[in-house]
């Protein structure tokens, strides 16, 4: 896919804007972001929707998403993966908008394949522990927002924080389930899905 700087850094953004926010950005704020006008990322924004690699529900505001199957740029560099933000796996926390990555690469001295459509989170908080997930951990999060029971998922509630929880959709709500007898399970009658965990990295 031949994108132009200025389209992947969009894309870029729209994927950090929906796993902090749950919703995509406006024009505007896009435009703000980048330091253009609105009208030039319309224009930007247009042609990623032809090349496919944005989809737009009609008549729908903040509805941007990017693709099934399209990565973004920094997700496709071997063994190394966004870090954007932290996570609680304690007590629901806003989330940080943090701009750094973790590079697998240094801390497993291993090579992989090109990993698409996953971010890193750092863990805070112990809510998790009995799954092996630790405070101070670094979650790897394939980018969906669809899980099934069971799933280990980041989930944004409806005040606008997230968290690291199982999710168990039951017969009038969605429990989110810590494990840690020290903590309560979260009852809510919706949550927006962010990504699923496929993987834990722990630096000792």
């Amino acid at each position: 896919m031949n994108l132009t700087p200025k389209q992947l850094r969009i894309l870029k953004l729209i994927r950090d804007w929906r796993v902090r926010h749950g919703y995509s950005p406006t024009m505007q704020e896009l435009a703000d972001e980048i330091g253009v006008s609105k009208v030039t990322v319309f224009e930007h924004v247009e042609a990623l929707i032809k090349k496919k690699a944005l989809i737009r529900e009609a008549n729908k505001a903040r509805s941007l998403s990017i693709a099934d199957g399209v990565a973004v740029p920094d997700e496709a560099r071997p063994l190394r993966f966004p870090l954007v933000g932290r996570i609680a796996a304690g007590h629901p926390i806003e989330k940080v908008a943090d701009t750094d990555e973790v590079d697998l690469a240094d801390i497993l001295c291993a090579t992989a394949d090109r990993q698409n459509s996953t971010f890193a989170l750092k863990v805070e908080g112990d809510s998790m522990r009995d799954e092996g997930i630790l405070d101070g951990d670094y979650v790897l999060i394939e980018r969906t927002q669809v899980a099934r029971n069971g799933d280990r998922v980041v989930a944004l509630l409806p005040d606008g924080s997230t968290t690291l929880k199982s999710f168990y959709k039951e017969t009038d709500h969605i429990r989110l389930q810590p494990a840690n007898p020290e903590f309560e399970p979260i009852r809510v009658k919706f949550c927006q899905i962010q990504g699923v965990v496929k993987g834990v990295v722990r630096r000792y």
